[in-house]
């Protein structure tokens, strides 16, 4: 019996992706762990690796090919002692109906233990060893990771590479859902095709949505649709954050090292959400999931889209170590170079239109996040002193966007006040 490759789901959301390049041909022999294809999903270009051995008898999807559902077989193996070119001819099964209590599902690898039920273990193969590919034991061995404890997303349950680098030394890989979905809202009203409302006297071009640009719209609709946002305002003074900046800075020079606002600022609501852990949630239906650390979302424009890679433990880690991680994740968001578990997940997001001249905005709640701080740009303006006098400062609106389901306006109220407070007095974030 020839092995059906299918179209795998690299990240819990996937339900499609471009099937980018083929790293195989018809006839080639793989073995466990052998790269076999580039597949482009709707955040990042990403490898699929063999799990079985044998030979590719079928190319069953050409490379370029787009919107291949996940379960779609994509190619036939010839086992040992099959003739692999008689698979040349073979027909191949469509892809299973994606699951509808998936459709809309969370983003994975939540930072803290939260979830309801333990992942389950990693299924035993039939000679009662657990299924994983050879890399992917290479190196859970390499970073003293219990199989036993993690949960594959290969075919048939097999850990694969990427299971392996998303887990916790010693510790069982987070659940990919840490809590039941909340109820689903009523289905929105169908949404008129180009044709429909096209105006032909206008010059004009049709461009087809890229997988990023569906998910951004999919899951900006559901957050608007299924989480009721409440909008806090603060006028934050930048005077001090800004001079001690520019200290760091200096100090940092020799190491290459360039600070930014907006990295300091990451830190400020790492901490805040750490002084008011109201806001560190997540609705989830019946249950809140309370997180224990600060995991920050960055929102990073990139080609077609947006991406939050994020900062995790951002309340612990230093400016420098802010700094280096923000730069790294950046540059690799824009070449779409992200791991799966480098983007999703996190506890809360944080937005910078400052740069861009935006003097203030309300963002939208990333689900199942339960709040984003959005960020105006540094003006300068009339401002009273402490001592009473006029005088003039760098002020920044931050508004903050709150899922009310999980967050009163009385914990979204305080968590503003000590986001202000930090970055006012701003030696708090390195004492």
């Amino acid at each position: 019996m020839p092995i059906e490759i299918k179209m795998p789901a690299l990240s819990p959301t996937m339900e499609e992706g471009k099937l980018a390049k083929w790293l195989v041909k018809e006839g080639d022999t793989v073995s466990s762990g052998d790269i076999m294809a580039e597949i482009e999903t709707d955040k990042a270009t990403m490898e699929f690796e063999a799990v079985d051995e044998g030979v590719i008898g079928k190319i069953a999807v050409p490379e370029g090919t787009e919107g291949v559902k996940v379960g779609t077989v994509i190619a036939l193996l010839a086992e040992e002692g099959e003739d692999a070119s008689a698979l040349a001819g073979a027909s191949v099964s469509a892809a299973p109906a994606a699951p509808k209590a998936e459709a809309a599902a969370a983003p994975a690898a939540a930072p803290a233990p939260a979830a309801s039920a333990p992942a389950p273990a990693a299924p035993k193969a039939s000679e009662g060893r657990i299924a994983a590919s050879p890399l992917a034991r290479r190196l859970a061995e390499a970073k003293g990771v219990d199989l036993g404890s993690v949960q594959g997303s290969g075919p048939n349950g097999r850990i694969v590479k990427a299971d392996i680098e998303a887990a916790q030394p010693g510790a069982a890989k987070p659940a990919a859902a840490s809590a039941a979905p909340a109820a689903p809202a009523a289905a929105p009203a169908p949404v008129a095709s180009a044709s429909a409302i096209l105006d032909e006297r206008i010059p004009h071009t049709i461009e087809a949505l890229s997988g990023m640009r569906k998910t951004i719209a999919k899951r900006l609709t559901q957050s608007k649709q299924e989480a009721p946002h409440i909008y806090l305002s603060v006028d934050v003074k930048l005077d001090k954050l800004m001079a001690l900046r520019a200290q760091v800075n200096e100090t940092l020079a020799s190491r290459g090292i360039k600070v930014s606002v907006n990295d300091m600022l990451i830190k400020a609501l790492g901490l805040a959400l750490m002084e008011v852990p109201e806001c560190n949630v997540a609705f989830a239906g019946s249950e809140l999931i309370k997180y224990e650390r600060a995991d920050i979302s960055v929102a990073v424009s990139i080609p077609g889209g947006l991406i939050t890679p994020i900062v995790p433990d951002a309340n612990n880690k230093s400016f420098s170590q802010i700094a280096t991680m923000t730069k790294d994740l950046g540059s690799r968001a824009k070449e779409g170079k992200l791991k799966p578990e480098e983007y999703q997940g996190g506890t809360a997001s944080i937005s910078n239109m400052g740069m861009m001249g935006i003097k203030s905005f309300s963002a939208v709640v990333n689900p199942p996040q339960a709040m984003i701080m959005a960020i105006g740009a540094g003006q300068k303006q009339p401002w009273v002193m402490d001592d009473g006098s006029l005088g003039v400062a760098t002020v920044m609106s931050a508004t903050g966007s709150f899922d009310h389901r999980a967050i009163d306006g009385a914990d979204g109220a305080r968590l503003m006040a000590a986001f202000k407070d930090l970055v006012e007095n701003p030696l708090a974030l390195i004492a």
